[in-house]
């Protein structure tokens, strides 16, 4: 009897380990395509404790287009951490070069050197605030940054629609690579003309979901966005008078000569009224060019300001731009050591950029909504955060409050958390305003269109109860 039992136990053991070792060789199987992109170290980093990854996901192969990424994982405990997905804007700039290397990645360039970013979104702040996701940072389309198209016909006429489609397909097959991310928490976040990005391929998640449950998705963030393109760029007329920086006279004449919902299209067909091209450039003279329009209180030197979006102000595409981070980022990602550390190469360039050198975006696209793409995934009960840097001209707050408070008022939704400000720590850290505990809007005060590098202690906190599901903080902590 006791034979019988020890070789049953036995048995149990064998069988138990043979399975043991079929889950770990699938495992190191799954496992060996995202080895072949980890980073041993970057040039200049500091030693860390968290993982990096960085490389190529092919989205069509027909094409041989291809989108890079740049993968932090959390600096504690990745496998219970949610993955955010981050997307800058323009169209056509890098979201490596402008989010992680300048905004909430891990690292900022310093002369030959990284320097650790205090306020990571992948760290875990040692103080009143706690918050640590694992950042994925994707530059997209083809044609930004690193990623690329063998067929250089692709950047012509790039648009919306073609965007997303990448864009989802490189998530799918980043899955396959990363299969443990995959039932992860999923939250998708980005600024400026990410305001067209995220939601759309969000919209795309969520239609694919109603079929098959692929993505766990919980949740947008988009920061100073482009959602109306008239109610957007309308507002600047007033965020400009209401600082100071615009005479009344010239107000007056800018709202009543110019409107914004054309001006794309008519300023790239040649066809703005005589009029509007004097008051235009009456605008610029004086705000003056010695004024960052991407946070309107900071001094040049020291703003905000990475040729984020110039098709976005198309007038002020020769003006002078801030170049004090930039020349850092284009300094170090033009390093062939980095390239290599990173597993990047250029393609049908000969130097890597901020924004893109060679994508023809459809700039007509800037003049379709995508309020209408937000207010869909509301009602699928994805919760959506829009905030905005108050000090951000290009896409001001007043735009965006207006397109969320008409949003929940189209859908009936009742404001759950009535404006109020809230707090980092013992300073107002913005003004907030709920509706129905799934669509948000906040200000973060003292902050530019890019609010993680200019506040990055208050945009860190409002990034922790976006993550958390809780309300900002209504005192001090």
């Amino acid at each position: 009897m006791q034979s019988t039992s020890l070789s049953w136990t036995w048995k149990a053991i064998v069988m138990a380990s043979v399975t043991l070792f079929q889950m770990c060789s699938s495992r190191d199987l799954q496992s060996n395509f995202a080895l072949q992109d980890k980073i041993i170290k970057l040039p200049g980093q500091p030693q860390v404790g968290f993982q990096q990854f960085s490389g190529y996901i092919t989205v069509d192969e027909l094409r041989q287009r291809a989108l890079f990424y740049y993968f932090a994982e959390a600096e504690v405990d990745p496998s219970t951490k949610p993955l955010v997905v981050w997307l800058n804007g323009g169209p056509g700039c890098s979201s490596v070069g402008v989010g992680a290397f300048s905004e909430n990645g891990p690292f900022r360039p310093k002369g030959e050197m990284l320097v650790r970013n205090e306020y990571s979104w992948n760290k875990v702040i040692a103080s009143h605030i706690f918050a640590e996701a694992n950042m994925l940072y994707l530059e997209t389309p083809a044609g930004v940054g690193f990623s690329y198209s063998r067929d250089s016909s692709f950047y012509d006429g790039v648009n919306d629609k073609m965007t997303a489609r990448d864009n989802l397909v490189f998530l799918r097959r980043w899955f396959t690579r990363f299969p443990e991310y995959k039932s992860r928490d999923l939250y998708i976040a980005g600024e400026s003309y990410a305001g067209h990005y995220v939601p759309q391929l969000a919209n795309l998640m969520v239609d694919l979901n109603n079929k098959d449950k692929i993505f766990n998705l919980k949740g947008i963030a988009l920061g100073n966005p482009v959602l109306e393109f008239s109610t957007d760029f309308n507002s600047r007329a007033e965020f400009f008078w209401s600082h100071g920086l615009i005479s009344d006279s010239t107000y007056r004449i800018f709202t009543s000569a110019c409107n914004y919902s054309r001006y794309v299209g008519e300023y790239y067909r040649g066809s703005l009224s005589p009029v509007c091209q004097r008051v235009m450039s009456q605008v610029t003279r004086e705000t003056s060019r010695f004024v960052d329009k991407y946070d309107v209180t900071l001094d040049v030197c020291i703003s905000s300001v990475l040729s984020q979006s110039t098709v976005l102000s198309p007038h002020q595409v020769t003006e002078h731009l801030d170049v004090c981070v930039e020349d850092e980022t284009l300094s170090y990602l033009n390093r062939k050591d980095v390239q290599d550390s990173l597993h990047a190469h250029l393609k049908g360039v000969t130097k890597w950029t901020v924004c893109s050198s060679v994508l023809d975006y459809e700039l007509l696209d800037l003049e379709i909504p995508t309020i209408a793409v937000v207010g869909s995934i509301v009602k699928a009960g994805i919760p959506v955060l829009v905030y905005s840097g108050d000090q951000d001209s290009v896409i001001p707050l007043t735009g965006s409050r207006t397109l969320v408070q008409r949003l929940a008022n189209e859908i009936g939704m009742k404001t759950t958390v009535p404006y109020r400000v809230w707090f980092e720590g013992e300073q107002v850290g913005g003004w907030t305003q709920v509706y129905g505990n799934i669509l948000s809007f906040a200000t973060i005060r003292g902050a530019s269109h890019e609010a993680p590098f200019s506040q990055p202690e208050r945009s860190l906190v409002l990034f922790r109860a976006f993550l958390q599901g809780r309300p900002l903080p209504e005192s001090f902590t």
